[in-house]
């Protein structure tokens, strides 16, 4: 894994611990902060995140049933209404 001059870090194939990682973060966050809505730009800024890992995390926790993609794109808990 590197980090370049944008800050943010780029794995060529982040492993399946790396990714458990970063998924048990992003759920930890969303946890904390149950009406957190971001896009998928945001969560890449916000977590230093390439935008491949960014999806693949994204639309791993959506299949887990535990994010979901709101009508404005941002992504929110399953379990939590509508923004």
């Amino acid at each position: 894994m590197s980090l370049e001059t944008s800050g943010t870090f780029h794995a060529a194939r982040p492993s399946e611990d790396l990714l458990a990682d970063w998924a048990s973060l992003i759920r930890a966050e969303y946890c904390e902060m149950p009406g957190l809505s971001l896009t998928d730009r945001q969560v890449e800024r916000l977590w230093r995140l390439d935008r491949p890992t960014a999806t693949f995390l994204l639309n791993d926790l959506i299949a887990a049933g535990f994010l979901r993609c709101n009508a404005r794109g941002a992504y929110v808990r399953a379990d939590v209404g509508s923004c």
